[in-house]
């Protein structure tokens, strides 16, 4: 074939074209949408539990009196049964052992009714929401219910910044003792995402190491978790201690950070909830930035993506029908003076930088409250 100028130059302009596109398609990276093909591919493996954003009713039997006095530190587990149903039929039965969880919510002087630790019997599921689930944090209702939706919707935050965070399912559970020495009580709770799920649908591994800083960890991820936990008012968390925060590793990156555990944070106000002695805040409302310096870059990159999430931030408060119109007012202000402080770059330097600098306010090593 003969090619002539024209043919030839657009030949090359081609070629080019195919070039550029490749490159990028390779170094694009990790975003939402790369994982949401992770989670798609491995929907049936992980199950249905999650992907509704309905209330999930569900009745706990056993027997409560021995399982709510067992709040040692190693509790013991004990017998139950989950009784679910997505009809008016017949209720599924599946067989669990649980157990009392918890640090700070463990302790009956913090808690009436401590969060559980649910061990579901991975062959008696009866094809229901709990198919492919083995071990799920149950968070109660503690000492309010009100606690637990607001806390929920934190972790509702938190997933639509990153996928590396813990999918919840908010619950109405009836809770029934088997030997009857109790009545029957319906509380708000919510489930938990078992940290192997997290993993799974990441395509990353859980991580066992510990004793680590935070500048051996992924910098973008630490960086957002950071400044998150900066968002929410929340200063009860430590990653040497792996207080309040999971790891996972992904091929070929660096250890990523998880938190979870968000009651003592200021968006929640719970009223047990108070700041470290060793901090320099007297309230949890106080914001007081626990993580590193982060080149301005970093800092610019996760400030925008908290920007791009603001109209979807402020939606999971802004008319929500379950919260009380005083609650989202409150919470409405708090977010403003979040966001008011990140477009202010003298108020970055005097919350972040300064803070965030060695031997800084902000750097403070807390193992965790009890």
């Amino acid at each position: 074939m003969i090619f002539n100028p024209t043919m030839k130059s657009q030949l090359i302009a081609l070629f080019f074209l195919c070039f550029i596109t490749a490159s990028n398609a390779q170094n694009t990276p990790d975003s939402k949408d790369s994982t949401a093909q992770k989670k798609t591919a491995k929907t049936k493996q992980l199950g249905p539990l999650f992907e509704s954003e309905e209330v999930l009713p569900f009745t706990i039997l056993s027997n409560l009196k021995v399982l709510l006095k067992d709040r040692g530190e190693k509790p013991s587990n004990h017998w139950g049964q989950i009784e679910y149903s997505a009809t008016n039929e017949n209720p599924v039965v599946i067989p669990i052992k649980m157990k009392v969880r918890g640090n700070f919510r463990r302790l009956s002087k913090n808690c009436m009714f401590p969060p559980l630790l649910l061990d579901i019997d991975k062959k008696k599921k009866g094809n229901s929401v709990f198919d492919y689930q083995n071990k799920l944090k149950l968070v109660t209702h503690c000492i309010n219910e009100d606690y637990i939706l607001q806390e929920y919707l934190v972790y509702k935050m938190y997933n639509l910044l990153t996928n590396y965070s813990f999918k919840a399912r908010l619950s109405q559970v009836t809770y029934r003792d088997s030997a009857a020495n109790r009545e029957p009580e319906t509380k708000r709770a919510f489930l938990l995402e078992d940290e192997t799920d997290l993993a799974k649908r990441n395509g990353a591994k859980v991580s066992n190491l510990k004793q680590l800083r935070p500048n051996q960890l992924d910098t973008l991820s630490m960086a957002t978790l950071s400044v998150f936990e900066y968002l929410i008012g929340n200063t009860d968390w430590s990653v040497p201690f792996l207080h309040n925060v999971k790891l996972f590793r992904e091929e070929g990156r660096y250890l990523i950070a998880v938190p979870y555990d968000f009651d003592h944070a200021g968006i929640i106000q719970a009223k047990y909830a108070v700041p470290s002695e060793y901090l320099s805040i007297v309230s949890v409302r106080d914001r007081l930035y626990r993580g590193i310096n982060y080149p301005p870059a970093i800092f610019q990159q996760v400030f925008d993506n908290f920007r791009k999430m603001k109209p979807q931030l402020y939606a999971l408060y802004v008319d929500n029908p379950q919260l009380k119109p005083s609650y989202i007012k409150h919470t409405v202000k708090y977010l403003d003076e979040f966001y008011k402080v990140i477009d202010s770059p003298k108020s970055v330097q005097q919350q972040f930088v300064q803070p965030g600098k060695e031997n800084g306010s902000g750097t403070v090593v807390v193992k965790g409250l009890k």
